[in-house]
């Protein structure tokens, strides 16, 4: 028996009475930055419309007086000035007095961008500290439902979130989209450890870290994403041409038990690369269709 709570946007709560069965299901639309253009970029680093149209156009176009920007940029002329004024306050945009009044002209790109990197660095240690000093509730680990797109960036949040070890099963399409992100992982000094659950015989360039190769994926087409960050949090997904669906969660059964299957599966990668071409007469059909699933025990 539950109720069903309604919660902000399109998300809905499920309160049951048990706590270790609380399923909440989260619809995210997530974007991929490198689809986004340099204005909705800026507006995700808090820039309005304007602003971002504004700061661009004096990229592309040098400098400007706010006559020629509001022209150039789209931007009605009663706007332009208030527009001007914000990014003047940012410090966005550099302002000149010339023959027939002010002329503005865009910070190099790059001074802005670590400007703003270093503000945004500030306020995330600040509100880290304060949150610090917030008594923490007591809560259930709960299972979230993940569908679409949420389920490769929850992937990515949890790769970007990880400090020390990673262990990932994956295939080649979802190792393509998430190599930016274990390779910084990679690059922060974490240890990763991947399953090529197709047993490619070439790298793909997309998995990372020390790479172990079994053929364990499903048969009927769909591909399969598990993932253990730092030992206490697991993301199990499918992907199939008819939908994206998996969870994500701390809870530790489910942990322990998506740890032990690549492990597991890992082992019998090793065993099988060990000790190939030793096995005939010694193991029954049944052992080498564990040891190589998908019909490669025919093939040894």
């Amino acid at each position: 028996m539950y109720q069903t709570l309604p919660m902000s946007g399109n998300r809905h709560e499920k309160w049951i009475d048990n706590p270790e069965e609380v399923s909440i299901v989260v619809v995210i639309m997530a974007t991929k930055d490198h689809d986004m253009s340099p204005n909705q970029l800026l507006q995700r680093l808090g820039f309005t419309e304007y602003e971002a149209q504004a700061y661009v156009t004096l990229v592309e176009h040098g400098e400007l007086s706010g006559y020629e920007l509001a022209k150039r940029s789209g931007i009605p002329r009663a706007n332009v000035y208030a527009v001007i004024d914000k990014l003047l306050e940012r410090g966005a945009v550099l302002q000149a007095q010339g023959e027939k009044g002010p002329r503005y002209a865009s910070v190099p790109s790059e001074t802005l961008l670590r400007s703003m990197k270093a503000e945004q660095q500030r306020s995330l240690n600040a509100a880290q500290k304060a949150l610090a000093g917030l008594a923490q509730a007591e809560t259930p680990a709960l299972v979230f439902n993940l569908g679409g797109e949420q389920l490769l960036e929850q992937a990515r949040q949890l790769i970007d979130a990880c400090t020390e070890h990673l262990l990932i099963a994956i295939q080649p399409s979802e190792a393509g989209v998430l190599a930016p992100a274990l390779q910084q992982a990679r690059e922060r000094g974490v240890e990763i450890v991947t399953l090529c659950l197709e047993a490619c015989e070439q790298p793909c360039g997309g998995c990372q870290g020390k790479l172990h190769r079994h053929a364990l994926a499903p048969g009927d087409g769909s591909r399969w994403l598990l993932l253990v960050m730092d030992g206490h949090k697991a993301l199990v997904g499918r992907f199939s041409e008819a939908a994206r669906e998996g969870l994500v969660t701390a809870q530790s059964l489910v942990v322990e038990l998506t740890h032990a299957y690549i492990h597991q599966s890992i082992a019998l990668a090793t065993l099988g690369d060990e000790l190939a071409g030793r096995f005939d007469g010694l193991l029954s059909e049944q052992a080498l269709r564990l040891l190589y699933p998908e019909g490669a025990a025919a093939d040894r």
